[in-house]
């Protein structure tokens, strides 16, 4: 049974999974921290296995006491899953620079200014709509 006493904060990032236990005034009880690789296959690729995320945060789990749970991690990432909710290939990071000309084409269809007016930021490599584009014509 978990520890209401004791709040769980769990980090999945690019490097790698960064959690803590703290009392509810905020002291550090424990701390636990695994790392996992980054995969380049090409200049400007970023891609890591999802299961390296699951696994590094059972590790660190295990090494910490039950309580409730928070979680943070990297943002705009792409895990394509098939339709029986299995990964289909490495997730596409945040800092993966391949999709120059899907952004392009987004900033082409839809107007940067519109863009923009809509979503507040210009079509960037790092977000989720171009790496869409990009496994559209590179990985139907």
């Amino acid at each position: 049974m978990p520890d209401k006493d004791t709040l769980i904060g769990v980090d999945v990032g690019t490097t790698g999974v960064k959690a803590i236990a703290i009392s509810p005034d905020g002291d550090v009880l424990q701390t636990a921290e695994e790392g996992y690789a980054l995969s380049t296959p090409q200049p400007g690729w970023a891609e890591q296995d999802p299961e390296d995320w699951w696994v590094a945060s059972q590790k660190c789990l295990a090494r910490l006491p039950d309580g409730p749970l928070g979680l943070s991690g990297q943002m705009h990432g792409l895990v394509a899953l098939g339709a029986d909710d299995a990964v289909l290939r490495p997730a596409i990071l945040w800092n993966d620079g391949r999709t120059e000309a899907e952004c392009a084409e987004i900033e082409s269809r839809v107007g940067l200014d519109r863009l923009i007016e809509l979503t507040g930021n210009r079509a960037l490599a790092g977000f989720t709509a171009p790496k869409l584009l990009w496994l559209r014509a590179h990985e139907p």
